[in-house]
């Protein structure tokens, strides 16, 4: 079935370059990610409808970054937040997936289209001192717009030792894109990125804008709660708005909390894509068609989602954070 094109103009706000992992196949920690990633890759496949299914090629993976455009133009996606795969841990912190020299280098050579989100950790192996070297580094040197913490691998979110980390984001005017709600692959550590978690930095640092990826799933509503107080919490939908074609109240639910409490000018879009092609489809069409169902509007006080609203939450948002001019990139 033909993909349908649109007019919104689209900010993907978490697009992993994987590379090529045949070197560290053999790590054990590797081999239970991806066991991993199989458990949890059932519930966004479960319930599709025939039409709704990925093709072959969709949901074959694909790790050369051409990759990345390709599904891009195809699905309309104007911008994507290029963000390597650190998962020191899965190797026994022997070693990176991707650097972030090797994901500034593919954003360089699409600089109107891919946004450098390195990932300067994990802060408690590196140290402080290099941590920040690095991401001024990148930031003035690189044309990085935002950094990525991830706290499965790394220290508790609120840890003191963190803070320096925010602070030289406040001071560099990024915003930091934060894995939020929990780990989904071994052997993270899921305590380290509760919601409550970011309740705190966010007061402590609130000149810095954070951008709480996957609704802080499946603590959404502690999510929503905080960032009703804390103007500088953004909410990410992404991995999952999926679900909009298979779990249509569960998301329903997460889309609908996250209006009610914070409105649509704090909620931003992705795909979460890691070398799936299906990744980027549905989530385009998954936010494009999607509408909370009406009783659920009426027993639980949902807006109803407006092309206004999808506007905002699908690349509006995402380019006033970034400072960059939303202008489609894609033919429609």
């Amino acid at each position: 079935m033909a993909f349908e094109k649109d007019d919104f103009f689209k900010v993907d706000i978490e697009m992993h370059i994987v590379g090529d992992m045949t070197p560290i196949e053999y790590f054990p920690g590797v081999q239970a990610w991806w066991r991993g990633i199989a458990g949890v890759t059932r519930q966004f496949l479960l319930g599709l409808k025939p039409e709704d299914m990925p093709t072959a090629e969709e949901i074959t993976k694909r790790a050369e970054p051409e990759a990345v455009i390709e599904w891009m133009d195809m699905y309309g996606v104007d911008v994507a937040c290029i963000i390597p795969e650190s998962m020191m841990d899965t190797t026994g912190n022997a070693t990176r997936w991707v650097t972030n020299g090797q994901a500034a280098a593919v954003c360089e050579r699409w600089p109107e289209r891919l946004v450098l989100t390195p990932n300067v950790g994990p802060v408690r192996l590196r140290g402080m001192k290099n941590v920040l070297w690095e991401l001024e580094y990148l930031v003035k040197e690189r044309n990085a717009r935002m950094v990525k913490v991830y706290p499965p691998e790394d220290l508790p979110l609120n840890d003191p030792e963190m803070y320096p980390l925010y602070e030289k984001a406040g001071e560099l005017d990024i915003p930091v894109a934060v894995h939020l709600g929990w780990c989904w692959v071994p052997p993270g550590v899921s305590y380290n990125c509760l919601p409550v978690l970011l309740d705190q930095v966010a007061s402590d640092f609130p000149e810095v804008n954070f951008v709480a990826f996957h609704a802080g799933y499946p603590y959404f509503l502690d999510l929503a709660l905080s960032a009703a107080v804390h103007p500088n919490i953004y909410l990410g939908l992404n991995l999952l708005v999926t679900w909009a074609a298979n779990a249509p109240r569960r998301f329903g639910e997460i889309i609908g909390e996250a209006l009610r409490w914070v409105g649509s000018e704090r909620i931003v879009w992705g795909t979460d894509c890691a070398g799936f092609g299906a990744q980027v489809r549905g989530a385009v069409q998954g936010l494009r068609e999607f509408q909370i169902p009406e009783d659920m509007c009426e027993g639980y006080g949902y807006p109803q989602l407006t092309d206004d609203d999808r506007a905002n939450i699908f690349g509006l948002n995402m380019a006033k954070l970034l400072g960059i001019k939303p202008e489609r990139k894609v033919e429609v």
